[in-house]
């Protein structure tokens, strides 16, 4: 079933998913709006807007399980379906991602990581196998490949996200430092800025209210 929400509430939903993973580790059995609101800094109404575009999860005068609400933003972010991903560009960037985030949690089996270092090539890193970027064409052409994970330089970034978007690549996650915005038809880019976050904490550190956002 697709639901027709806002990037907004899609974009919160992870942020939801990790709190209940919290909770239920703490063995938090039952919550309501207004106790997960206090705990994420949203509002008791947010959470139930959020909520209703799937139904709700929840029953009236009860609340929430905890369990069975995590259970079910899982189901929505469709984790219950593991998604194939690969590394292009196995550098300091792209090596610290393959070794310390966990693709498998978030529903990604990282099959493989591609580089031109002769060094790199043929190694493997926490266990995911470093290939010739000369053979990314022919690896594509012959592996379903989900989600590109660019953390090439970025000169070659916006011709590496066409040429994976044409091999049927469906999604563009960009650490390149710069926003591919060219056609890429279906085929969805989120460009990641890692100085966004840290220019906003500076904002705030400067002297801003955070009443101000």
């Amino acid at each position: 079933m697709k639901y027709r929400i806002s990037a907004n509430v899609i974009r919160r939903l992870p942020r939801y998913l990790r709190r209940l993973t919290l909770m239920e580790r703490q063995g938090v059995e039952r919550t309501s709006s207004g106790d997960l609101g206090e705990r994420m800094g949203l509002t008791a109404s947010q959470i139930r807007q959020d909520f209703n575009c799937f139904g709700g999860f929840g029953q009236q005068g009860y609340g929430y399980r905890v369990g069975d609400l995590r259970s079910g933003i899982s189901s929505v972010l469709g984790l219950e379906r593991t998604l194939t991903a690969v590394v292009i560009g196995a550098g300091n960037l792209g090596r610290a991602l393959i070794i310390n985030f966990n693709f498998a949690e978030c529903g990604f089996e990282l099959a493989a990581a591609f580089d031109t270092d002769p060094g790199l090539v043929g190694t493997a890193l926490r266990d995911t196998p470093v290939l010739d970027a000369a053979d990314l064409p022919a690896y594509l052409a012959s592996h379903r490949v989900d989600v590109a994970v660019l953390t090439l330089p970025k000169k070659y970034a916006r011709d590496t996200a066409l040429a994976a978007s044409r091999a049927g690549v469906r999604g563009i996650w960009n650490f390149t430092g710069i926003d591919i915005d060219a056609d890429l038809g279906d085929t969805i880019v989120e460009n990641v800025h890692l100085s966004d976050s840290l220019l906003t904490m500076g904002y705030y550190l400067r002297g801003a209210s955070k009443e101000e956002a």
